[in-house]
């Protein structure tokens, strides 16, 4: 079974580097100067803080495919990309032009929506006679459509954050007199213990009124009877992201609060059902967006439906409004509604699936159903 169909082996990534090179073809450039460290590593799974990678347009040009990096990762270079040639240099992606230079590459294309001007005129400044081209996105275009290996550690990541918050529920750690900042420290530290390389992002844990702010820090805030408890959350196994809400209750639910949790529930059911390749992202959004309008709450429905999701928290691509393309099978993505009541509460729901031809594979598995906490 070769890599890119085993989830548990390691990525294919002379595969990923040939796909990359059909993209240069399109974009007539000879070469691609990638400096985005998060594609580095999709392209040859080095992880170091310092690396510019040199990819050619030419059917059989792995033996001129060149990564460089500093002193600091001479051995981890060696282990982690062996199949290319290294160089060692802290100025890498200056390096790297150089080296382009040396062989007459010709159009060579840069990531504009990395490099800055600065570093862009110095490279025009080593007078290389390379024609540097502004090219945005070809690599982000690749990751979004995720490869065997890729949902494997997605669903390892998803699994450990859904234990993580299963384990908090059974420990009562949701809870009248707690605070923010405890429930969601907690919730980390138990998502290290199910597994867990690192925490997605910091994990929002949001209680009465604040539970109306979408993107509400922690903190020293008493969760007290009667309020929502917002909690969005991930964890991250191999670099690959989980990412999850859910909203609980503490003690006796108003009407007016199973009123708009029934409605994002429905709402999010609706875009997950939307979900499907070639569907447009922003007809997803507007699947999802329209059950909450018709029930005359689309102005408290703030943000966009969701996002890709990978070896970052946020990547294309984008579910909203504004969103452009259409939906790939094999592109994870988040579906996560909310309805936020100004000085009263709020509530999100939130999922991690993959695009499947079938119908969505939903990775995040714990139940969506209105729970009361005691």
């Amino acid at each position: 079974m070769s890599a890119d169909h085993d989830p548990g082996s390691r990525p294919n990534y002379a595969l990923r580097r040939a796909s990359l090179r059909d993209l240069l073809v399109e974009n007539r450039v000879d070469a691609l100067l990638v400096t985005d460290l998060i594609n580095i590593r999709y392209l040859t799974g080095f992880t170091g803080s310092n690396a510019a990678l040199l990819v050619y347009a030419w059917d059989s040009s792995e033996d001129r495919t060149v990564i460089c990096t500093d002193g600091r990762y001479i051995t981890q270079v060696g282990e982690q990309v062996p199949d290319l040639r290294a160089e060692i240099n802290r100025a890498s992606a200056r390096r790297v032009i150089e080296i382009a230079g040396e062989w007459q590459t010709g159009r060579v294309g840069f990531e504009s929506h990395i490099v800055t001007v600065d570093q862009q005129h110095g490279f025009q400044a080593l007078n290389t006679g390379l024609d540097l081209v502004p090219i945005a996105g070809l690599v982000e275009q690749l990751r979004m459509v995720k490869d065997a290996y890729e949902v494997g550690r997605l669903r390892a990541a998803c699994e450990a954050a859904d234990a993580a918050l299963a384990t908090l529920l059974e420990r009562g750690g949701i809870r009248p007199g707690r605070t923010e900042r405890q429930v969601a420290r907690e919730l980390e530290w138990l998502m290290f213990d199910h597994g867990a390389d690192a925490i997605s992002f910091e994990t929002i844990v949001a209680a009465g009124p604040n539970s109306a702010v979408p993107h509400h820090r922690p903190t020293e805030s008493v969760l007290a009877t009667g309020d929502f408890v917002k909690l969005d959350f991930g964890a991250t196994v191999d670099g690959y992201h989980s990412d999850m809400t859910r909203t609980f209750v503490l003690g006796q639910v108003a009407d007016w609060q199973r009123e708009i949790y029934d409605l994002v529930h429905a709402s999010q059911q609706a875009g997950r059902e939307a979900l499907a390749p070639g569907i447009a992202t922003k007809a997803v959004d507007a699947a999802s967006r329209k059950v909450i309008e018709a029930a005359g709450y689309g102005e408290y429905f703030v943000h966009g439906l969701g996002h890709g999701v990978g070896l970052q928290i946020h990547e294309a691509p984008g579910i909203a409004k504004t969103g452009t393309g259409t939906l790939l099978d094999g592109v994870a993505v988040t579906v996560e509604p909310g309805v936020y009541l100004p000085g009263r509460g709020g509530v999100r729901i939130e999922d991690t699936l993959v695009v499947r031809k079938g119908g969505p594979e939903l990775l995040t598995r714990t139940s969506k159903d209105l729970i009361v906490v005691d």
